[in-house]
């Protein structure tokens, strides 16, 4: 992965840490919905308004249903 693939995917990951409330080395590349107990559906629609404030990127109610786990948020935001 080139460096700003890298430096991508940690932001992702550290936004996903902010939304789920957990430590950013808890989460990997291979996470995805359901690992963590407050990645529920609440969760999900937190971390979806994250993402679209950190990366403006819009996510409509399609992509919602796609972007659960690491690599398909990392799919769509470097898209």
């Amino acid at each position: 992965m080139e460096r700003t693939n890298t430096e991508l995917l940690n932001k992702i990951q550290s936004v996903l840490a902010q939304a789920l409330k957990v430590e950013v080395t808890d989460i990997s590349p291979e996470t995805a919905f359901g690992d963590f107990p407050q990645w529920d559906s609440l969760g999900h629609m937190e971390l979806m308004i994250l993402l679209e404030e950190q990366f403006g990127v819009e996510i409509n109610a399609d992509t919602i249903t796609e972007l659960v786990s690491v690599q398909a948020i990392y799919e769509h935001v470097a898209g």
